[in-house]
């Protein structure tokens, strides 16, 4: 009876507590669909763009994304724009597009922050869009779209710039240090461990010894080519090393265990 009187006093307060929470983060950001290119009813090709002009204010920091809806259900296979955290009022900019030919009723803007880290809808807005797998016409942009994308830019490189200047915490000192290591490691075995095996084994074996060390020095040298271009052309170089390393060392694991095999030796 106690435990009956007890459920009946709890849901009602959760609820409240639910609606309240659900209240208070739809209270402090706002957004309204000032305007979209091309217009609400049209046709797009395959890989164009559906861009959104969105006027927000919020008291709290917040990512904001233009989504596509169907039949009231997110289309899942679409791609849409990254976004920095925005805070205060202005203008931000959202875009999507389909994947795969399909249609689009309802456009939302989502907003994601606070903590706990959670998503809401701010504005949504009746469309009739369709997607084709033709090839997109060429059409100019408007001018507000590349002003917003270049402020989008600009406020990613800030943030960018703010997060590297903001002092690194020991343990994650400790593990940006690890894995730097983990790569050096592997980029020593990837070469050194092949290269040995060449100067060891004979015939045959040697030159299959060979196809790893000449992958991974190819590897290394296509990026420091690359980045002496264009300095951003790998920035994902040390996972390039990890990987081509592996790769490098597995090749030469799997040619041990096959000259064993064989008799051949070690």
């Amino acid at each position: 009876m106690k435990s009956a009187i007890r459920r009946l006093v709890l849901v009602p307060v959760l609820v409240l507590l639910s609606l309240g929470t659900s209240t208070s983060a739809l209270a402090g950001s706002s957004a309204r669909i000032v305007e979209t290119q091309p217009s609400t009813s049209a046709t797009l090709g395959h890989g164009q763009s559906f861009h959104v002009r969105i006027e927000y204010s919020t008291d709290e920091p917040v990512s904001l994304w233009a989504r596509p809806f169907l039949n009231g259900k997110e289309v899942e296979r679409a791609m849409s724009n990254a976004s920095s955290a925005y805070l205060g009022s202005g203008e931000a900019l959202g875009w999507f597009e389909l994947i795969d030919a399909g249609a689009v009723d309802e456009i939302r803007i989502k907003a994601g922050g606070g903590k706990p880290y959670r998503e809401w809808v701010l504005a949504s807005q009746p469309v009739q869009l369709r997607w084709t797998q033709a090839s997109a016409a060429p059409e100019p942009r408007a001018a507000w779209v590349d002003e917003l994308i270049a402020a989008e830019a600009a406020r990613m490189h800030e943030d960018a710039q703010r997060r590297a200047n903001e002092p690194v915490s020991v343990g994650g000192a400790a593990l940006v240090s690890a894995f730097m290591l983990f790569m050096l490691v592997l980029l020593v075995a990837g070469i050194g461990i092949p290269l040995w095996s060449v100067w060891k084994w004979r015939g045959g074996w040697k030159i299959a010894a060979a196809i790893p060390a000449a992958v991974i020095a190819f590897v290394v040298l296509r990026i420091l080519v690359d980045t002496a271009r264009d300095p951003t052309s790998h920035n994902l170089w040390p996972f390039e090393i990890i990987i081509f390393g592996a790769v490098a060392v597995g090749i030469i694991g799997v040619l041990k265990i096959a000259r064993r095999m064989m008799g051949v030796g070690a």
